[in-house]
């Protein structure tokens, strides 16, 4: 197995109001900010992680962290056999699959696997 399978490797902000999460988290902790995509999306201190402009889609909150898996959709499957809830169901976005969970005490964490070439 790939080491970096199953290891905390990703994060990600989800707000409405990104300026003031770039302005917060800018100056707390010294990240950097690239530009926003079309999907209101940009990378955090190049790519340790994600600030996502949630206004498009229902303007929810959260920081979340990612596990790389290997096969996402058993990985789904196992999490949700162990009590797991879907918060935002698999995403094909043409580079990566990922999905946000909740563990069965509520917290949410997210699940992402590479795509390889066909």
């Amino acid at each position: 197995m790939n080491e970096t399978m199953n290891t905390v490797n990703y994060y990600e902000i989800g707000t409405p109001d990104p300026e003031a999460a770039r302005a917060f988290y800018g100056e707390v902790f010294g990240w950097s900010f690239g530009p926003a995509g079309p999907a209101g999306y940009s990378m955090v201190n190049d790519t340790g992680g994600g600030l996502w402009d949630t206004s498009g889609i229902g303007s929810g909150t959260w920081a979340v962290f990612y596990v790389e898996v290997a096969d996402i959709e058993t990985s789904i499957a196992s999490a949700l056999s162990h009590g797991a809830g879907t918060v935002l169901p698999l995403v094909d976005n043409g580079v990566i699959l990922f999905a946000h969970l909740t563990d069965p005490a509520g917290n949410r964490f997210g699940l992402w696997q590479r795509k390889t070439d066909a």
